[in-house]
């Protein structure tokens, strides 16, 4: 990060950094829960719904602590909305994530066989979405003309996510597999929501892209 800081914040810099580490291991969770439900491994999905759990507070508490240091010390003064802006937007990755989780260890939604390997798929693309954000992220701070490489990637993981999304609704809706429609309904509603992670990390790139945009002006 050493393009937007000083020497002076080098404290602040690891806290960034762990904060954007820490949205980095939401989407792997997140993906290891989703494999985990997906087979069966409830014993697996449940450590992974306590570990986002954790993670999430722990993102909460860096972010207001970088918060605090920025307005308190008055650093980086020329970048500091945009900084603040994408770690607020950053948090809706790692809420997004730990909701879906809790979701489906409250919920406990039966998922056909014929539909599991699909359910992984989704989750992996949004997964592969994320992963690219937080490249696009670390390139803000260190190397500002790659972030469209990264932000176009995170763009088409979540097009490739927008189209099993389509393919497993349209299996759901179709098979007498499924007979009863609100089991059909409950279904597709965990289909929306695996692939609304990818729909968050769409946005914060899309957002990020115009500070990037703001930053080589």
């Amino acid at each position: 990060m050493t393009k937007i800081f000083n020497n002076k914040t080098k404290e602040l810099v690891k806290n960034i950094d762990c904060y954007i580490e820490n949205v980095s291991n939401s989407g792997l969770i997140f993906y290891n829960g989703i494999k985990a439900y997906m087979n069966n491994d409830i014993e697996k999905f449940e450590l992974e719904c306590q570990r986002i759990s954790i993670l999430e507070t722990e993102a909460d508490d860096m972010r207001r602590d970088i918060k605090h240091k920025l307005y308190r010390y008055m650093l980086i003064p020329d970048s500091r909305g945009d900084v603040l802006g994408l770690l607020e937007t950053l948090d809706g990755v790692v809420d997004t994530a730990e909701k879906i989780l809790e979701q489906l260890s409250i919920e406990t939604p039966l998922i056909p066989d014929f539909l599991r390997e699909n359910f992984i798929e989704l989750a992996e693309f949004s997964y592969k979405a994320v992963d690219e954000l937080i490249m696009a992220v670390k390139a803000f701070f260190r190397e500002i003309n790659s972030v469209d490489e990264h932000v176009n990637q995170v763009l088409f993981f979540e097009h490739e996510a927008d189209n099993i999304e389509e393919s497993i609704k349209r299996k759901i809706f179709q098979t007498d597999k499924i007979p009863r429609f609100s089991k059909k309904l409950h279904t597709k509603y965990f289909v929306e929501k695996i692939a609304l992670v990818s729909d968050v990390a769409e946005s914060v790139a899309e957002r990020l892209s115009i500070y990037a945009i703001k930053r080589r002006i």
